[in-house]
């Protein structure tokens, strides 16, 4: 399955898809990113006059990269143009240590734990364009098709 493919087939669109790119992919991880829109609907009023971007936003970036595009990947064998994912997300444990400005790109790098009866729990984390650590965690959720 080509990386656009995966991209084509995720379950959201503007103003709420955050990946660009996937990066790498295998069976145990992905690699993907992301640089948020300067005129994104969230920095409005996210904070007033200092902008920064909300960190369920940013859990949702790990997601929808860590998560539901590597979930797609571990699927593509029962996937067609017919058979949509569904996902629910189950689960989701995050620190974080920097903010993601306005137009700021971002990496998100997560490995497999466990892919069992269509549940899947990820390592995830978030890099900032210099390699400095934003946020980690553990993100799960189901996948059907």
């Amino acid at each position: 399955m080509k990386k656009e493919q995966i991209i084509s087939l995720l379950p959201y669109q503007d103003p709420f898809l955050f990946i660009d790119e996937i990066d790498a992919i295998s069976e145990t991880g992905i690699k993907g990113n992301y640089t948020f829109n300067e005129e994104a609907f969230f920095y409005e009023g996210h904070f007033k006059n200092n902008p920064i971007t909300p960190g369920v936003i940013l859990t949702e970036c790990m997601a929808q990269i860590g998560l539901v595009c590597l979930g797609i990947y571990l699927l593509k064998d029962e996937l067609n143009k017919t058979k949509q994912p569904q996902i629910a997300l189950t689960a989701s444990q995050m620190d974080f240590y920097l903010p993601v400005l306005p137009g700021e790109k971002v990496t998100v790098v997560s490995k497999k734990e466990v892919f069992r009866f269509n549940k899947l729990k990820c390592k995830v984390k978030m890099l900032n364009i210099d390699g400095e650590l934003i946020a980690r965690g553990t993100i799960s959720g189901m996948l059907k098709v």
